[in-house]
């Protein structure tokens, strides 16, 4: 008799050796039980600790990074980097779900391509990889697909700069379904591309298209490519749209070409409208930001907007707008690819030429400036990302910083290279890294044209 079954007849004195053979079976049953007990225990501690970044902006879309144990300053002026695997262009950010890390690209050579790729997390190593034609045409900047993929219920979903629409296995890399959402819409190709990062609300896969006929958002069934609703005529922009909660609703939020709208995520019918034409050219990029029941929204050429969003009725109206002279002689915020941060009562964000500002949130008027950020120059760019008390940019110099913001200033907590910027674009500046990082496992995921990077970003001792 094994020592665990004499245990077993210890603490249950009725259980005798002529019982061995039952005893076996419960001992057996025990250590199955105990295993899956500590599998459980070990796969919520993950989870409450361990948070993804499926999407564009995070787990929720909003820009905040909820993992702790996590540094307060780097040891040295560069960081250690844990992987680094090479890659080619483009502008769209890691999604990580799941422990695996994906990522879009395009090689030119021997032929254009758009890429679909999959790596594992801890390590770097590929896990899967997708290419399919893709030839670029009258698109500016062609460095490569914009659109961050979004992972969710075990499905990838890859949109490329020419509308290439993907649904993956995300284990596999099995195409489940795909569209060409050009040659099905017949697509008023945006100068700078199909741009805008899809979301998902319930069964539903929700694209900024900027198809005809009225086929600005359209919503598919996210598991078979189906197509649900679409609406609007108005042109596509570059913004990514979010949902939020209004009147008892769920509310897709969008600032397309033309307008900006609410629609029911649900049926695609139009909530609110409120017409926000360009001032020169299409250049919304920068996501809506939403903070208790106010929408703030900025462009280069278009300034800043903030709307009241009524609680109690499906409907928005106009709070303040701040639009400068030029894109020089600015007041207010008017960003270009950076989308800003709400914080209690201020907005912070990244203006035309790379001034790190500070607004009152009620008035849209500037309580500071700051130009240490990000190297003064024309779309200067910094993405920001909470996580607690500190607000983490990385800028356009593939620099790193940990900071606090708040209506006194800027405080800078510690700043070091995580990765260096690429050419292909604003070569006269040494190049840029304009793709949204990811921050999931404790870690960085961040790239540029020529490499995927990962970096530990946890305290020692934390693990």
């Amino acid at each position: 008799m094994d020592n665990e079954s004499r245990l077993v007849y210890n603490k249950c004195p009725s259980i005798g050796p002529e019982d061995e053979p039952a005893t076996k079976t419960m001992v057996g049953e025990m250590r199955f039980f105990v295993k899956w007990v500590f599998l459980l225990i070990a796969f919520v501690a993950g989870s409450a600790f361990s948070d993804d970044w499926p999407q564009w902006r995070g787990p929720d879309r909003d820009g905040v990074w909820r993992e702790d144990g996590i540094v307060e300053a780097f040891t040295g002026n560069e960081i250690e980097l844990r992987w680094r695997v090479p890659v080619s262009s483009g502008y769209s950010g890691p999604a990580v779900a799941d422990g695996r890390v994906y990522l879009t690209d395009r090689l030119t050579k021997p032929k254009q391509v758009e890429r679909v790729l999959c790596f594992d997390w801890r390590t770097g190593k590929e896990l899967w990889s997708y290419d399919y034609d893709c030839e670029y045409r009258n698109v500016s900047y062609s460095a490569g697909p914009r659109a961050t993929m979004i992972i969710h219920d075990g499905l990838a979903y890859a949109l490329g700069s020419m509308g290439h629409l993907h649904c993956f296995d995300a284990v596999t890399g099995e195409v489940r379904w795909r569209k060409d959402l050009n040659s099905e819409y017949g697509i008023e190709m945006p100068m700078w591309g199909i741009s805008s990062s899809q979301l998902i609300e319930g069964d539903l896969l929700i694209t900024q298209v900027g198809g005809t006929p009225d086929a600005c958002l359209v919503a598919f069934d996210r598991r078979t490519g189906g197509e649900k609703w679409r609406a609007l005529e108005d042109r596509a922009s570059y913004s990514a749209p979010i949902v939020i909660d209004q009147a008892g609703k769920r509310v897709l939020a969008c600032w397309t070409g033309d307008n900006i709208v609410g629609l029911d995520a649900q049926s695609g019918e139009v909530y609110w409208t409120h017409a926000y034409p360009p001032a020169q050219m299409v250049l919304s990029v920068a996501s809506p930001v939403f903070d208790r029941d106010r929408l703030f929204f900025t462009g280069f050429y278009e300034g800043s907007l903030l709307l009241g969003v009524d609680p109690n009725q499906l409907a928005v109206k106009k709070i303040w707008r701040r639009l400068g002279e030029s894109e020089k002689q600015t007041d207010g915020l008017q960003s270009i690819i950076s989308t800003p941060l709400f914080i209690d009562d201020h907005i912070y964000g990244v203006d035309s030429y790379g001034e790190l500002r500070c607004l009152e949130s009620g008035s849209g008027e500037r309580i500071w400036e700051d130009l240490t950020a990000v190297p003064r120059a024309r779309w200067g760019t910094i993405h920001f990302v909470r996580n607690g008390d500190t607000v983490w940019m990385f800028n356009e110099r593939g620099e790193l910083l940990i900071t606090s913001l708040s209506p006194a200033g800027l405080k800078v907590l510690s700043r070091a290279q995580l990765i260096e910027p690429t050419f292909g674009q604003l070569n006269e500046r040494g190049g840029v890294c304009w793709a949204h990082p990811a921050f999931a496992y404790k870690h960085i995921f961040a790239r540029n044209d020529e490499a995927l990077v990962c970096a530990s970003l946890e305290r020692p001792g934390e693990e």
